[in-house]
C-alpha cells in the first residue's frame, strides 16, 4: 500500500516555512534516504542482527510507516508497513513512550505483543529505540536478531541508540530547513554487500581497436597471467594468452560490441602459465565520450575460475540444489532439479516455487521459507509432487537469500493414498495478505464495549490502511444511526442520522446489497451518487458490516487524495467488515448485558449515605476494568442510635452468585446492626447466617462502630484487610488489630473487637483489595503504597481525597472491584 504525498493542501512538510520547489523536494527526500541507508547499514554492522528497518511518523502523526528495510523481505513485512501510533505494537509503544522495547524470543512476544506473534509468527529477537532530537519524535529504528537462547545481545540496544541519535540529529537539520521528513509513500530496500568470494577478481581495459594499444591494471594483467611488467599494451600480446579455439570468439565479441556499442558476458578461456585453460567472462562497451567514432572499448574482465568450479560442482550432483532471493523467488537451480520436480530449470528462474509448481500451493510451504528467512534457522519439510513422489526440502538462509536442498523421501506413516487437490494459482490470497488480516482481526478480539470496537477500528484499522476519516453506522429500526467518527468536519454526517437503510446513498446501498463499495476518486463517486455532499476527502470504501446473516450497520473509510484499491485492499477491507461486524454485534450484546449487571449491583449499594452530625463521609465504587462478570464488593454506614456503624466487605468471585450473596450479607449486617448488636455479634450472626444459607461462597467483613459523641470506634474483622488511619497532623498507619476468620468457614468462630479514640481530624478509611492488590507486589505493600498516599495526600475535603487514593494508588488496569469508605471525625 504505497501512498504519494499530495502536494501542498496540507502545506509545508517539516516544521515550517513557504511551499517548496519540486526539485528541493526530491533532493530532500534522497537526503533523507541516504540518512536512512546510512542508519540501517551502521547497525547491521555494528549489532550483529540481520535485519533493520526505520519507520516514519505520518503527517497526520496516526501511524508510522515503514521507510526503509534492509535484510528483510518487503513481503514479510508487508502487515506492518504501517502501524497504527496508538496501536499495541512495539515500534508503536517505542514512539509514544521513547523507551528502548527488547523482545528476547517467541515466548516473549507473544506475551508482551500477541498481535506482533499472530503477524509474524516466527522465531527472533528485536529492539526498537525511538528516533527522537529536541523532544521532536520523528519514528522508530527497529532490528531483527536470529533465534538464539540470548535473544538481544548484550550491548546491542545502546548501539542501537547511538544510531538512532545520530538519525535524529540529521532528520532534524532536514525538519529545520523545512524539507521533507515524513513519509513519501516508497520503501526503499538497502541492498546490502553480497558476501565476498576472495578468490574472484575483476580487471578494467580501455582498447584501442584501430591502433591496438590496450591499457589495463593490473588485475587485469594478473588474471590473463602476465608477471609485473611483462604486458606490452598490444592487443596481440594478449590474443597470444587465449586459448587457440576461443580467438575467433575473442575477435568476434569485439566486432559485436563495436558494431551493438555493448557486449555481455562473452566467455573465453585462457592459459595458464602450466598451460591449462581456465575460463574468463568479458564485457565490453563503446564510451560515449569518444568522439572518433567506433574505434574504442573499455570494460572488464571476470576471473570465473571459482564460479565456474563452484557452478559444476553443484551440477554434477543428483540432489537439486537452488537458491531463492530475498524475496523468495527462483534465482539459480541445478540440473538435478529437474527429474526431481518434473519441470524445467527455465521454468523455475523468477519465479516463486509455491506459485509455479501447484503442489506446492499450500500457505504451509510459504509459511516454511518465511520462517527460515525470519529466525535465520534452517527449516525442513515434506512435500508430496503428484501422483506419489514425496521430496524432501532443505532451507538454508542467511541474509542475502535461501539456499534449497530437495531429495527423493519415502512417504511417511499414515500418509493419504492421494495428495490434496492443491488450489489453482491465484485461488488463495498470499501469506502476508492472510497474516496482515489475522493482524488487524487480532485487535478487534481485545475489543470488548462498542466503544472498544470503534475505537480499535480508528486508532489501529483506520491508520493501518492510510484513511483519515472513519464513520460507523449501526442499524436501528431499519435506519442507519451513527456510533462512531473520527476525523469528519463539524456537523457534516448530522445530514445522513437516521437515513432508511433502503436509501440511494452509498452508506446504505452497501449494506442493502451486502457489497462493498470503492470510490478511486472524486469523479467516481460524483458520477454514481450526482449531487451528494462532499468534504476534502478525495477516496472512499464503503463496507457493509452483516454479522449472522443480518445488517448490522455500514462503515465508512475515508483517504485525503486518490487512492487505486487494489485487488489486494479490496479482499483485506471486505474480511474486516466481517470481522468489524462480528465485533460490533458481540460488543451491543455485551453492553446490554454489562447494563443490566451494572444495574443489578448498584442497585445493592447504599443510594445515599446518611448525615451525621460532627462525621463526614465519602464511599466510592468502581467494577474492575476487564470483563462484564460483577463483583461482591459492598459498603454501608448505617445509624444505629447515638452510633454509625461503618461496614466494609469483599465476596470472593466475580459472578450473579457473588452479587446475589453480597446482598444478602449487607441485608443481614445492616439488620443485625439496627438491632444494636455489638460489632462482633454482628459477624458472629452474619457468619452463622451465611453458613446456613451455603452459598458456597466466602466472604471477608470489617465493620466499625463510631460513636460520634466522644470520638470512640469499635472495630471487628473477619478476614479483612486493616482499616488505615490518619490522624490531624498526617501521621497515618494501619490498625492491624485482631480479627477473625473469613465468613463461612467456621460456625462457632469469634470475632474480637478492638476499641480506640478519634480526635477531631481523624480521618478513617475502610476499602476492599481491589484498591491495593498487585500481583507484582505483596499484599502488605499494597496496603502500605496506600498508607503513604493517604499520610502524604493534600488538603481539599473528603471528597477530593477519595478520588485521589483511587487515581493514585488503584490500577488503571484492574481486573477486581475496588470499594472505599471514608469517614471524617470532626468532634462535637
Amino acid at each position: 500500500m504505497r501512498r504519494s504525498v499530495p502536494a501542498d493542501r496540507h502545506g509545508p512538510r517539516g516544521t515550517g516555512g513557504a511551499p517548496r520547489e519540486p526539485a528541493a523536494d526530491v533532493k530532500a527526500v534522497h537526503d533523507r534516504d541516504a540518512l536512512l541507508a546510512v542508519a540501517v547499514r551502521t547497525v547491521l554492522g555494528g549489532t550483529g542482527a540481520y535485519g533493520a528497518m526505520v519507520y516514519l511518523r505520518s503527517r497526520d502523526r496516526r501511524s508510522l510507516v515503514l521507510c526503509t528495510i534492509a535484510g528483510v523481505p518487503v513481503s514479510i513485512m508487508s502487515p506492518f508497513r504501517r502501524v497504527a501510533a496508538a496501536g499495541p505494537m512495539p515500534v508503536a509503544v517505542s514512539f509514544r513512550t521513547g523507551r528502548t522495547i527488547t523482545l528476547a524470543d517467541t515466548e516473549d512476544t507473544m506475551r508482551r505483543f500477541p498481535q506482533l506473534a499472530v503477524g509474524m509468527p516466527y522465531d527472533f529477537a528485536s529492539a526498537s529505540v525511538p528516533v527522537a532530537a529536541g523532544g521532536e519524535r520523528f519514528g522508530v529504528l527497529s532490528v531483527l536478531w536470529a533465534a538464539s537462547d540470548e535473544g538481544v545481545p548484550e550491548g546491542s540496544p545502546r548501539r542501537l541508540r547511538s544510531a538512532a541519535e545520530r538519525l535524529a540529529a540529521g532528520l532534524a537539520r532536514l525538519a529545520e530547513a523545512g524539507h521533507l521528513v515524513e513519509p513519501n509513500g516508497d520503501t526503499p530496500v538497502v541492498e546490502l554487500p553480497p558476501p565476498s568470494a576472495p578468490t574472484t577478481r575483476v580487471g578494467l581495459f580501455d582498447w584501442n581497436v584501430a591502433t591496438g594499444a590496450l591499457a589495463a591494471d593490473e588485475q587485469f594483467r594478473e588474471i590473463f597471467g602476465f608477471a609485473p611488467g611483462e604486458f606490452d599494451g598490444r592487443v596481440t600480446s594478449l590474443t597470444g594468452r587465449i586459448a587457440p579455439g576461443d580467438r575467433s570468439e575473442f575477435r568476434a565479441a569485439a566486432k559485436l560490441a563495436l558494431e551493438r556499442g555493448e557486449v555481455l558476458a562473452a566467455r573465453v578461456r585462457v592459459l595458464g602459465r602450466d598451460g591449462r585453460p581456465y575460463p574468463v567472462e568479458l564485457r565490453a562497451r563503446v564510451p560515449s565520450t569518444i568522439a572518433d567514432g567506433r574505434t574504442h572499448l573499455v570494460g572488464a574482465v571476470l576471473d570465473a575460475r571459482t564460479l565456474t568450479a563452484a557452478a559444476a560442482a553443484v551440477e554434477r550432483l543428483c540432489e537439486g540444489v537452488f537458491s531463492l532471493d530475498p524475496d523468495g523467488r527462483i534465482s539459480y537451480a541445478n540440473r538435478g532439479v529437474e527429474p526431481l520436480l518434473h519441470v524445467a530449470r527455465d521454468e523455475l528462474i523468477g519465479h516463486h516455487p509455491w506459485k509455479v509448481l501447484p503442489w506446492l500451493g499450500d500457505p504451509f510451504y510459504e509459511n516454511r521459507y518465511r520462517a527460515a528467512v525470519v529466525s535465520q534457522q534452517p527449516m525442513t519439510f515434506l512435500a508430496v509432487r503428484p501422483p506419489d513422489g514425496w521430496l524432501a526440502f532443505s532451507l538454508y538462509p542467511d541474509a542475502h537469500g535461501v539456499t534449497g536442498r530437495v531429495v527423493a523421501a519415502e512417504a511417511p506413516p499414515g500418509a493419504p493414498a492421494e495428495p490434496p487437490t492443491a488450489p489453482p494459482p491465484g485461488a488463495r490470497p498470499g501469506l502476508g495478505d492472510t497474516y496482515h488480516l489475522l493482524q488487524l482481526a487480532s485487535a478487534l478480539t481485545e475489543a470488548v464495549s462498542v466503544r472498544d470496537v470503534c475505537r480499535t477500528v480508528a486508532e489501529q484499522i483506520l491508520p493501518a490502511f492510510g484513511g483519515q476519516e472513519l464513520a460507523i453506522y449501526a442499524v436501528r429500526d431499519k435506519r442507519l444511526h451513527l456510533v462512531s467518527q473520527a476525523g469528519y468536519p463539524d456537523g457534516f454526517l448530522d445530514r445522513f442520522e437516521g437515513t432508511p437503510i433502503g436509501a440511494r446513498i452509498p452508506g446504505a446501498e452497501t449494506l442493502s446489497t451486502g457489497t462493498p463499495i470503492f470510490f478511486e476518486n472524486i469523479g467516481e463517486l460524483a458520477a454514481a451518487y450526482p449531487g451528494i455532499a462532499l468534504d476534502e476527502m478525495r477516496a472512499w470504501a464503503f463496507l457493509p458490516l452483516i454479522a449472522s446473516g443480518h445488517p448490522v450497520g455500514s462503515c465508512i473509510l475515508g483517504f485525503d487524495e486518490p487512492r487505486p484499491f487494489t485487488v489486494e485492499d479490496r479482499g483485506l477491507l471486505t474480511a474486516l467488515g466481517g470481522f468489524i461486524a462480528q465485533a460490533l454485534e458481540r460488543a451491543r450484546l455485551y453492553d446490554a448485558e454489562f447494563t443490566l449487571a451494572r444495574g443489578l449491583q448498584q442497585a445493592l449499594l447504599p443510594h445515599r449515605l446518611p448525615d451525621v452530625p460532627g462525621v463526614r463521609i465519602a464511599a466510592r465504587y468502581l467494577p474492575g476494568t476487564q470483563g462484564m462478570e460483577i463483583g461482591g464488593d459492598w459498603y454501608d454506614a448505617i445509624v444505629t442510635g447515638r452510633d454509625l456503624t461503618l461496614v466494609i466487605g469483599d465476596v470472593e468471585g466475580h459472578s450473579v452468585g457473588a452479587a446475589a450473596t453480597m446482598g444478602q450479607l449487607r441485608s443481614a449486617v445492616r439488620a443485625f446492626a439496627s438491632g444494636g448488636e455489638p460489632p462482633d455479634r454482628v459477624l458472629a450472626r452474619t457468619n452463622r447466617l451465611h453458613l446456613d444459607l451455603d452459598p458456597g461462597l466466602l466472604a471477608s467483613c470489617c465493620l466499625a462502630r463510631l460513636t460520634p459523641a466522644d470520638g470512640t470506634v469499635r472495630i471487628a474483622r473477619a478476614g479483612h484487610l486493616p482499616p488505615l488511619l490518619r490522624r490531624p497532623g498526617g501521621r497515618a498507619e494501619a490498625l492491624y488489630v485482631p480479627g477473625g476468620p473469613l465468613l463461612g468457614v467456621d460456625e462457632g468462630a469469634e470475632y474480637p473487637v478492638s476499641e480506640l479514640r478519634l480526635v477531631a481530624g481523624s480521618v478513617l478509611a475502610l476499602y476492599t483489595d481491589g484498591l491495593v492488590e498487585d500481583p507484582a507486589v505483596p499484599i502488605d505493600q499494597g496496603v502500605d503504597r496506600l498508607r503513604v498516599a493517604f499520610a502524604h495526600a493534600p488538603g481539599g475535603g473528603l471528597e477530593a481525597l477519595a478520588d485521589l487514593l483511587l487515581r493514585d494508588v488503584g490500577s488503571t488496569h484492574r481486573v477486581d472491584d475496588v470499594a472505599l469508605l471514608l469517614t471524617e471525625f470532626g468532634g462535637c
